[in-house]
């Protein structure tokens, strides 16, 4: 019984010491949000579960509608032609450092699509009148996991003194 006794004791005592350290890596993200920041948008998040001091790639997109119109001397937008909208993918990645407590709190800035190139005649400049962001996500790619941010980010319109321009 004695031998018992010291034997369960010196068992899980060896199980320790040759056991390698166990580090909890679960990634998954905690937040995901965006805002507008003028006409850009700002996606924030924080993911844990990542292990210590460890290098993750980040990676932010989203649908981007702009609209640019062509503005001349006086603040007018001349003509209903002189105003387009541009559509497609916008995104932006990033590199980041877990830390020694294995979480990473960041943000990634999306930048809406330009106008094309030489759009507007000479005297006119090219003006941002809306900008509008849709699926909305973003990407830890170093783990292959994603958060969705639900939502339409809409700036509105920006130039609401010139005729036409929204």
């Amino acid at each position: 019984m004695r031998r018992l006794l010291f034997a369960v004791p010196l068992g899980i005592a060896a199980t320790l010491l040759v056991a390698p350290p166990a580090f909890a890596t679960s990634p998954h993200f905690i937040t995901a949000n965006a805002s507008l920041s003028g006409t850009n948008l700002v996606v924030s998040f924080k993911e844990a579960g990542l292990g210590a001091n460890q290098l993750i790639n980040y990676t932010a997109s989203a649908n981007a509608t702009t609209t640019v119109v062509c503005v001349n001397g006086g603040g007018m937008n001349p003509s209903a032609s002189n105003k387009t909208t541009v559509q497609g993918p916008v995104s932006a990645s990033g590199l980041f450092n877990s830390g020694k407590n294995g979480n990473i709190t960041a943000s990634l800035t999306l930048n809406p699509l330009p106008a094309p190139a030489n759009f507007c005649p000479n005297g006119q400049s090219e003006q941002v009148s809306e900008v509008s962001f849709t699926n909305v996500s973003i990407t830890d790619t170093t783990n292959n996991i994603t958060a969705s941010i639900a939502g339409t980010f809409d700036t509105g319109c920006l130039l609401p003194s010139v005729r036409g321009a929204c």
